[in-house]
């Protein structure tokens, strides 16, 4: 790497501008020969995570595996709200009251998109009426954030607004202005445990604050999306408040609905999804869901069962998925030292857990950064989607999954997207 490359920027002059744009544009132009398909898109767990829950698929093959410790023939109908034993498996591994858990399908996004229709059609335990009977309703969206849960807000017509997120969780003197103020704000969106894409893991304060909070609409959730609950990068234990303890002492255990799922823990897709909730609110949901259906998959709750055993069984299995996806994780923030540092061209995070890299290019440079790595075959998340509506206000963040990958695809993906960064940045700067 030549000297003046590694000069902030905005040290630069023209000429040396234009020599960085001429030497990234040749590198882009030779990967662009080898037409190449990376994809960094999606927090897809790779192959040889997957194989750690192969297991799985052979653990119940007879008869007799099909019963649960009650008798119950799990190949029937009947149990709606999951088996005793299944519901255990996730209060040991969560800290929730097994009796205030549902296991519900394959898929928490799922759930999380039916308790939002549920809210709009029926309403919620406590409230006058449906939302949607009530106006123009919204929800507060910590941004940047996960796209899937600004997707569901849009696709209902709820409008959403953006609240920075800070180093400790979203900024609670933005989010209490707005839910303590706006009786037509009904919820906000929380992934409390290595943020998506943040990585960011709330600290005691902001849980407590969550807990404390007294919104203006009687019938506001926050709905808890705790998907990375289990899913420690390092041989440590990430300490999560338990929102549900603080909670109690205030008496707003109705505000919180609670997300949870075995996607990124056995197989995406064929995994389990819960919900928790207070009695109350269970009281309310149970009949809606019991017109949907006369009971979930009850074959692979006691395959989950039975492969991990207890909630140790799960954190141990963690363990083994940790140390096939640390590695990527490392490489990536080795790549983007090696590439960017000293430059004034970017930053990101260096999370503890979780699937992903929050990356920020300089203002400006997100959108184009996308275009110059999608010409040259390498797919990033769509620059912006981090954000409702999909504006990022300072077009400067990308978030970078380097789960599905194998190394050397990531390897060489991280080098093309360091080469569309500096090329990006120098393009801007010479336009100012």
């Amino acid at each position: 790497m030549a000297n003046h490359e590694r000069k902030p920027y905005t040290e630069m002059n023209t000429d040396e501008l234009l020599a960085v744009c001429a030497a990234e544009q040749e590198k882009l132009d030779h990967w662009s020969d080898m037409n190449l398909t990376l994809d960094l898109t999606r927090g897809k767990p790779n192959q040889a995570q997957l194989d750690l829950s192969s297991g799985m698929l052979s653990i119940v093959s007879t008869r007799g595996d099909c019963f649960s410790a009650s008798g119950l023939d799990c190949r029937n109908y009947g149990v709606l709200d999951g088996l005793p034993e299944t519901k255990q498996l996730f209060s040991d591994l969560l800290g929730l009251p097994a009796g205030n858990i549902l296991v519900l399908g394959n898929s928490s996004l799922n759930v999380m998109y039916d308790t939002l229709v549920r809210a709009m059609l029926f309403g919620v335990a406590g409230g006058h009426e449906p939302w949607c009977r009530q106006g123009r309703i919204k929800f507060i969206c910590p941004s940047p954030g996960y796209d899937r849960h600004f997707t569901i807000c849009r696709t209902l017509g709820i409008e959403m607004i953006p609240v920075p997120m800070k180093a400790d969780g979203p900024d609670m003197d933005a989010v209490y202005d707005l839910a303590c103020s706006d009786p037509s704000v009904k919820g906000v969106w929380c992934v409390p445990k290595f943020s998506n894409p943040e990585g960011i893991t709330y600290s005691d304060e902001v849980v407590d604050a969550f807990a404390a909070m007294k919104p203006a609409a009687p019938d506001f959730r926050i709905f808890w999306d705790n998907a990375y609950a289990v899913h420690e990068l390092y041989d440590e234990n990430v300490r999560l408040a338990n929102i549900f303890d603080y909670a109690r002492e205030y008496g707003t255990e109705d505000n919180i609905f609670y997300f949870a799922s075995t996607s990124k823990i056995t197989f995406p897709g064929s995994g389990l999804a819960i919900m928790a909730a207070s009695e109350r609110n269970l009281e309310q949901i149970r009949p809606i869901i019991a017109t949907q259906t006369i009971g979930y998959d009850k074959i692979n709750q006691m395959r989950h069962v039975k492969f991990f055993g207890s909630a140790a069984g799960i954190r141990e299995h963690m363990k083994h998925q940790a140390n096939i996806i640390r590695p990527k994780f490392e490489l990536v923030e080795h790549l983007f030292h090696k590439y960017l540092d000293d430059l004034g061209i970017a930053h990101w995070t260096e999370p503890r857990g979780g699937y992903f890299i929050s990356l920020y290019v300089r203002e400006g440079c997100a959108r184009r950064v996308y275009q110059l790595a999608r010409s040259v075959g390498v797919t990033l998340t769509t620059a912006g989607s981090t954000y409702p509506y999909g504006r990022d206000p300072k077009d400067s963040n990308l978030r970078i999954a380097p789960t599905y990958p194998e190394p050397e695809e990531l390897e060489l993906a991280i080098k093309i997207l360091c080469s569309c960064i500096r090329l990006a940045c120098a393009e801007k700067l010479l336009k100012s």
